[in-house]
């Protein structure tokens, strides 16, 4: 549907339109200004304006922006209008707390199965989510629909393992390990790298700025 290039500071912004609109609608709110979202936001109005005009606009002039139909279309723009079922590779701290957040299902994320290689977890349950020994990860995903990977193993176990996942169907790549993996153009990773989060923090602490 939207064939234009998007980039990347617009598309990383899309999430916080989504999240604010959310809350908005919780609030029973229904219509809202550019002015308004960006007091709430911190972008500027010129700035959501350009932003969503990437993708038709939405609003009306005089009127703002309708909340509940923004918020439903930024959520198709995102894909979050398909249900998505996804495994966790990993069931040490990180996956057993991506386990056991159940907000991913509002969102349309579904935990299928959980994978590891240590005896003591094989066959233990998370939110009833069976824990099933790595070996059967293959015949499972070809088995199974499987549109995203959360992987949470030591950074060298990962390349390893996306590398597999690759060849075996999977799409989507949710990668926590701290290493940069080189996979098909076709399978699509996402990186979580939670050390060089935290040194961003560390830098705008020290009295810096990122954009």
């Amino acid at each position: 549907m939207y064939k234009k290039e998007i980039s990347k500071a617009v598309i990383n912004r899309l999430p916080r339109y989504y999240r604010y609109l959310g809350d908005l609608l919780e609030k029973d709110v229904v219509r809202i200004s550019s002015k308004e979202l960006s007091e709430k936001m911190k972008v500027t109005a010129s700035q959501i304006r350009q932003d969503l005009n990437n993708f038709g606009g939405f609003g009306q002039q005089g009127y703002g922006y309708n909340v509940e139909y923004l918020h439903s279309e930024i959520g198709k723009i995102l894909g979050l209008d398909t249900k998505y079922n996804m495994i966790i590779i990993g069931a040490g701290n990180l996956g057993l707390a991506l386990a056991n957040y159940a907000d991913f299902e509002r969102r349309g994320f579904f935990v299928k199965c959980i994978f590891d290689i240590a005896p003591s977890l094989i066959g233990t349950e998370i939110r009833g989510i069976t824990v099933k020994n790595a070996e059967e990860m293959e015949n499972y995903i070809k088995m199974n629909k499987v549109d995203i990977a959360a992987v949470t193993v030591p950074k060298t176990k990962a390349p390893s393992i996306a590398s597999d996942l690759a060849k075996w169907g999977v799409k989507g790549i949710w990668n926590f390990a701290p290493t940069d993996l080189n996979l098909p153009k076709d399978v699509t990773v996402e990186n979580v790298h939670l050390a060089e989060s935290l040194m961003k923090l560390s830098y705008r602490l020290s009295g810096n700025d990122i954009e």
